[in-house]
């Protein structure tokens, strides 16, 4: 009797070990938070980030299988060299090159956001890609087949086994894997930052200094330091595009006093995310600075930020923009942890 107990224990710790060797440790990492940051808004608690997660988020951001004509993966309208973002047409492509409705805004620092889309139309990074997965015009799928396209795959159920210890893929576990990764994009290493940061003796021109002055007169209310953004939604004198006719945040909140208000994107890696504004209207920096001195077209739900006229001359315009260059973060840009996966 002692020895069929012994073997029965014996027999459980071995089927441990079994397990245990096909979910080895996923090496649990902690939220890269930059000094002198506000504290995240994202819930760490409830998908803690490991390596093995991270990894996982990254291979499914890449690849196609995501898509219904496996072509089309979430890295085309968000290309880790410009800022996760596209920029090479004003309005995002999807499957079989349909033409959205909006500009992809970029990816970073996504930690520090409780609301996402140029709408708020979703207020928690885990479900944001249920929207593009399921949009007929982006990726064109429904999210329970691409859990049964990632079962019957050579290599993701193992890498969902060693990520969150089952390797039955569901669709939370998909949706927490992509933003492991996402929440892993962090950019906080400029020369805004190493001048922030008093490192290495960095200082800004004296140009650079001038076109901060301007920016923390002009422009730093909506575009907060450290993140560039207050994350909230506002109208910024854009005159309605005739064609799209988009409304922004009313479209989600129904309500008149969210009419033409988008959300305020960052300014971090400005240098490298044109187009710009929700519909990739403007081409070029200086564009966007003309609208705010010379093309503000005023309404009730107009920022009342933007509501007295902004005069610069030409000289600080282009300290401005030189102020605006110190944001660009190459070390971000160019991390080829963030870049697609060589296997």
């Amino acid at each position: 009797m002692r020895w069929s107990r012994v073997r029965a224990l014996m027999m459980a710790i071995g089927a441990l070990v079994l397990v245990a060797a096909q979910f080895p440790s996923v090496h649990p990492v902690s939220l890269r938070i930059p000094q002198g940051w506000p504290k995240p808004t994202y819930a760490l608690s409830a998908n803690p980030l490991s390596q093995k997660g991270i990894a996982l988020g990254r291979k499914l951001f890449y690849d196609p299988i995501l898509s219904a004509d496996s072509v089309i993966s979430c890295s085309n309208c968000h290309l880790s060299y410009t800022a996760f973002t596209h920029v090479d047409h004003a309005l995002s492509h999807g499957i079989h090159d349909s033409i959205g409705t909006r500009n992809s805004p970029a990816l970073m620092n996504l930690a520090w956001n409780k609301a996402f889309m140029w709408d708020g139309a979703v207020n928690h990074l885990d479900m944001q890609a249920l929207a593009p997965i399921n949009h007929p015009g982006e990726l064109g799928e429904a999210t329970a087949h691409v859990v049964s396209k990632l079962q019957r795959s050579r290599s993701y159920p193992a890498m969902f086994g060693k990520a969150f210890g089952d390797s039955l893929i569901t669709g939370e576990h998909l949706l927490k894997a992509l933003a492991q990764f996402e929440l892993a994009l962090i950019s906080a290493n400029s020369r805004y930052d190493r001048v922030a940061r008093h490192e290495g003796g960095e200082v800004f021109t004296a140009q650079e200094e001038n076109g901060y002055r301007i920016f923390k007169t002009h422009c730093a209310a909506c575009h907060r330091e450290p993140l560039f953004t207050t994350g909230e939604f506002a109208y910024n004198g854009l005159a309605l595009d005739t064609v799209l006719r988009d409304q922004g945040r009313m479209r989600i909140t129904h309500d008149v006093k969210d009419s033409l208000k988008f959300k305020i994107p960052t300014l971090r890696n400005i240098e490298f995310t044109f187009p710009y504004m929700h519909d990739g209207r403007f081409k070029h920096l200086r564009d966007v600075i003309a609208h705010y001195t010379d093309g503000i077209v005023h309404g009730p739900t107009l920022a009342p930020e933007l509501r007295a006229p902004i005069t610069l001359s030409k000289d600080e315009r282009t300290d401005l923009l030189a102020f605006l260059l110190t944001l660009s973060d190459r070390e971000f840009l160019f991390n080829p942890n963030n870049a697609y996966p060589r296997e």
